[in-house]
């Protein structure tokens, strides 16, 4: 899964961000409102944490740019203001989940995979195929009843493959999903994880090599 987080206060956003990554998700973090539009215009993300309250363009306007353009990603936004006009005004905006500040960060990890749910295909709460499933709430995946020790990115991956319902998936398609902006595109990393992916699972293997294409399960 991809997120972007949008936080004026750099602290709380590479603290956000730590604490993403620890869940597996790959997070880029932008201080400002035009630095988010100018990210989302090159990448696409599944869910935005988008702090409300930025300083210049504001948290409203980023989320009525987005909306305007039909960008996909989900939009959770965050505020110290928490009544009742203040979550309307965000939601009204275009934002997808509305979460007050200060907030409990279970909540929020909880909160933004709901919402990537959301953005896509409507798809049960454990992925199955065959003798395999893969819960993406407890990060836990097993194989003919053996929990299999997956890295976060061997999970995000298996999780991408699942999620495509048997459609081949690129290789550019898995680095930019389940990998944030520091991921070197020249590298084999994707080939890599596939690589020990495969071994982890074991027989009979379950993901196949589409030539010039990608993986597919």
């Amino acid at each position: 899964m991809r997120v972007l987080v949008v936080e004026d206060h750099e602290e709380l956003a590479l603290t956000v961000a730590a604490g993403l990554r620890r869940e597996g998700m790959a997070v880029d973090v932008v201080l400002d409102g035009r630095s988010a539009l100018d990210r989302t215009s090159v990448t696409r993300y599944d869910v935005i944490v988008l702090d409300r309250d930025l300083p210049g363009l504001h948290g409203d306007e980023v989320c009525g740019s987005l909306a305007g353009a039909g960008y996909p990603a989900r939009v959770l936004m965050l505020t110290a203001a928490g009544t009742i006009d203040d979550r309307v005004t965000g939601l009204g905006a275009g934002a997808d989940d509305y979460l007050p500040k200060p907030f409990a960060f279970a909540e929020l990890v909880a909160r933004i995979r709901a919402l990537a749910r959301r953005s896509h295909r409507a798809l049960p709460p454990v992925l199955v195929h065959g003798d395999l499933r893969l819960d993406p709430s407890t990060r836990i995946a097993v194989r003919d009843g053996r929990r299999l020790p997956l890295s976060p990115k061997e999970f995000a991956v298996l999780e991408l493959l699942l999620t495509a319902g048997g459609a081949v998936v690129s290789a550019e398609e898995l680095l930019e999903r389940g990998w944030d902006e520091f991921a070197d595109p020249f590298t084999h990393t994707v080939k890599v994880t596939i690589s020990r992916l495969r071994r982890k699972l074991g027989d009979p293997p379950l993901i196949e090599t589409v030539p010039q294409a990608g993986y597919r399960i």
